[in-house]
């Protein structure tokens, strides 16, 4: 991890834990485990209903982070309005690509699945795998938008997916 990265964390922070996508810090708590003293983070997932406690000494190894900055979500929206880079090897292999990049919590990384799932409505259907992934991808990335834009994650949405309609042509070329 890169040294420009703040590992501090208090009580009412927004992070991101990468296995469950946008969290807010709730408590933070000293405990004893067999006779030695650890201090755990206690993040809610309030959309999970689900709190989970890192202890501070693995919170860089687990991949908890603050929040994106706004630079970083920039560069997220840039990659959605970029070309599709789809790799031409077995789907399988691509939706792993695909679940690692979900899972590694990267805003822009994120982006990139979105943009290279999205298929226009006027251009084809997803696959019911390509449907789950994408809707996955989205809800990481709109939950962080919307969380530093202070927006619902509706609207967050609408605005990410305004941008991957708006890529496409509106007029209908003839081949």
């Amino acid at each position: 991890m890169s040294k420009d990265k703040d590992y501090t964390f208090n009580p009412g922070d927004y992070v991101v834990y990468p296995a469950h996508g946008v969290g807010q810090v709730s408590d933070i708590t000293s405990t004893s485990v067999g006779g030695q003293e650890l201090e755990l983070i206690a993040v809610s997932f309030n959309k999970d209903k689900l709190v989970l406690k890192i202890p501070m000494s693995n919170a860089e190894k687990t991949g908890l982070r603050q929040i994106a900055s706004p630079n970083t979500m920039t560069e997220a929206e840039s990659v959605l309005k970029s070309k599709a880079k789809v790799r031409r090897i077995q789907w399988n292999r691509r939706a792993q690509e695909y679940d690692q990049k979900i899972k590694s919590g990267n805003p822009v990384a994120i982006a990139e699945v979105i943009r290279d799932v999205y298929k226009h409505p006027t251009r084809g259907e997803q696959t019911y795998s390509e449907r789950q992934i994408y809707e996955q991808a989205m809800g990481r990335l709109a939950a962080e938008y919307a969380t530093i834009n202070n927006i619902n994650e509706k609207d967050a949405m609408g605005h990410l997916e305004n941008i991957l309609f708006s890529k496409i042509p509106t007029t209908t070329e003839t081949l």
